[in-house]
């Protein structure tokens, strides 16, 4: 071992596998960056002197004699107000051709905030499609998922969210995505002139897969500058989960580690909970609010990723298509918002709580009607009304290319409801019949 300006520098490897190698070493600290052969690295396991080391860029090549040298620190990001309106890679280095960032440099994937900083969610903040505004609202300090198929256009809706929400500062992380994908959130952000509130850090699949572990990190460190630095809210958007969560099984299996349930690693409750639980509403009034998505293999809800998901979040937002409107709506019989009654009704219109169950009530009646019209039995009057209700309301209100305010929202299924129901099959409060049920 040599030392050369406080770098610690090994020439000596004991194992290599496809993804990581060992080396025995000491006064080395976890999560430290190293670089092997030149490639960067970082420590993820330290069992006495035998320290093992994740390569970002893979193995390949690299024989027992490689040196490795450790860079005294865990990975960082320079955080300041030249972040905004830029394009960055896992390591936080810039892709968009501008400049280097000054800033102060921190490091990444520290602690969540401590509980007693932290302030009961309460801020509505509205995404303009009403699937998420109407029927499962989210509030500032919120985490929660899309659950998605991978064929479903989560990418677009994610970039829909990101223009639409009411927030100070846009943050997103994606983690394999094709260059198109890539392309597509890079020229929606400039077209729409937002780029300058909008934050990116991407890793493609042409970037090696270990990368994507440095990405949900990278992003959330710098939405914590923007909310505790200057009280902004920050709207975290993570994508694709499933993508990490394939990246940390990569790193433990190839760590001999015993898999758990559908090849994930033992730990893949804490790797999520500690990216999760970011979410928090401060007191002074900044936030980081965090959407991510969660693809499903073959719509399985109980794979290990969407399951320990479910148990961390504070609901999920479902996409499907609707084959009766042509188009993908945001569920609603399978998501749901847990922090939705801090807002509605509250923060929002006071008759939102009444027209959001009667709309779904009567959108549950129109799945009944639909399953009687399949199995061949005979359709009422309430049937026939329902059906055309249900289809109106897809179109006019789940539809995710609906972009519209809350008031709009209500004021449209107010409409529907006088079109297809009598007053006594509403079944709303008479104080707000009165006010909303238009006289003809």
């Amino acid at each position: 071992m040599a030392t050369q300006a406080f770098q610690k520098i090994y020439t000596k490897l004991n194992q290599i596998t496809k993804a990581t190698c060992s080396v025995r070493a000491s006064g080395v600290g976890n999560e430290e960056l190293a670089t092997v052969a030149g490639r960067l690295a970082q420590v993820v396991k330290i069992v006495d002197d035998n320290v093992t080391l994740q390569i970002f860029a893979g193995t390949e090549g690299i024989g027992t004699d490689a040196e490795i040298v450790f860079l005294g620190k865990a990975p960082t990001l320079k955080v300041g107000p030249d972040l905004a309106g830029r394009f960055f890679n896992a390591y936080g280095d810039p892709i968009d051709g501008g400049p280097d960032v000054e800033g102060t440099e921190v490091e990444i994937g520290g602690p969540s905030v401590n509980p007693v900083r932290r302030k009961q969610p309460s801020e509505l903040i509205s995404t303009g499609i009403a699937g998420i505004d109407l029927n499962n609202t989210l509030v500032t300090g919120q985490k929660i998922p899309f659950f998605a198929d991978p064929d479903q256009p989560y990418n677009e809706v994610m970039t829909m969210v990101a223009l639409r929400a009411q927030s100070d500062r846009i943050i997103l992380g994606g983690m394999g995505l094709s260059n198109d994908d890539y392309l597509f959130y890079k020229h929606s952000f400039e077209n729409a002139g937002v780029i300058d509130r909008i934050i990116s850090f991407v890793n493609t699949t042409e970037n090696p897969t270990v990368e994507r572990l440095l990405v949900p990190n990278m992003a959330l460190t710098a939405a914590e500058y923007f909310a505790s630095e200057h009280n902004e809210k920050v709207l975290v958007l993570l994508t694709d989960m499933t993508l990490y969560c394939d990246a940390l099984s990569i790193v433990s299996n190839r760590m001999d580690q015993i898999p758990s349930k559908d090849s994930m690693p033992g730990s893949l409750y804490s790797d999520l909970a500690k990216l999760y639980e970011k979410a928090v509403q401060f007191p002074e009034g900044g936030s980081i609010t965090i959407i991510a998505v969660t693809t499903l293999s073959g719509g399985d809800i109980t794979h290990a990723i969407p399951d320990n998901t479910g148990y961390i979040t504070e609901g999920q937002l479902f996409l499907k298509r609707d084959t009766d409107i042509s188009k993908t709506i945001v569920d609603p019989f399978r998501s749901l918002s847990r922090l939705k009654q801090l807002v509605i009704g509250i923060k929002t219109r006071e008759d939102h709580p009444q027209v959001m169950n009667t709309a779904i009530r009567l959108y549950a009646d129109a799945a009944n009607a639909k399953t009687k019209m399949e199995n061949g039995f005979d359709l009422s009057d309430y049937d026939e009304r329902v059906l055309d209700f249900a289809k109106e309301y897809s179109d006019k209100i789940l539809a995710i290319d609906v972009n519209i305010d809350i008031d709009k929202m209500l004021d449209i299924t107010w409409e529907l409801f006088q079109r297809y129901f009598k007053r006594e099959e509403i079944a709303i409060k008479d104080e707000f019949m009165k006010i909303y049920w238009k006289k003809a």
